[in-house]
């Protein structure tokens, strides 16, 4: 092989091994506080208790190409606890249930986001309610992305996710309410979520 031919073989080999693109940055998105709700549903005695807290702050930073750098944290206001009726929302707020004077908020900080089946992807982290922290996995489904048809120069992404919790398990109540049969342990979680960002 002569001069002339070796030196854009040398450069295409170097521009294979160094000159691919780096992955880009995992994308950050702005909670859309609208469209966004953390919802809870509860058995009492026959019926279902359905609620949701409505103030929180979160951060999302999530591209299915960079699953490295995608994160997922919220931290939820116990006072914000809304179930439609005034009385019940107190009750749950006391030292029964939540005791929200000592323990106000709950967070859930993501230590990994892997890839599950479908478009759904497992967000592993630590949940802390009351005084304790568990590690679990919160699945979201990923709607996508697009063009946010109201607002110009944006786009959202969408995630939708379900869980069980039991409660006991946080301290959340003795245990003397399901004993009575009045109040399930488990409570059924619904977390749906739309975010935007700059195109």
């Amino acid at each position: 092989m002569n001069k002339n031919m070796l030196f854009p073989v040398v450069v295409a080999v170097l521009v294979g091994l160094f000159g691919s693109p780096r992955h880009a940055e995992a994308r950050s998105w702005e909670i859309d506080k609208e469209h966004t709700n953390f919802y809870f549903s509860v058995d009492h005695i026959y019926a279902k208790v359905r609620g949701r807290f409505t103030e929180y702050s979160g951060t999302i930073v999530f591209d299915p190409d960079n699953l490295k750098d995608s994160r997922f944290s919220f931290e939820i206001k116990v006072k914000s606890v809304d179930t439609g009726i005034s009385k019940r929302d107190k009750h749950l707020l006391s030292d029964d249930f939540l005791d929200a004077s000592k323990y106000p908020l709950i967070t859930f900080t993501s230590k990994s986001v892997t890839k599950a089946e479908g478009n759904t992807y497992n967000v592993n982290g630590t949940l802390t309610i009351k005084d304790v922290s568990t590690e679990l996995v919160l699945p979201l489904t990923y709607g996508g992305r697009k063009d946010h048809a109201l607002a110009p120069g944006m786009e959202v992404v969408g995630f939708n996710g379900n869980l069980t919790l039991d409660r006991l398990a946080y301290n959340v109540g003795d245990g003397k309410y399901y004993t009575m049969g009045v109040v399930g342990k488990d409570v059924d979680i619904l977390v749906t979520i739309e975010a935007m960002g700059k195109k």
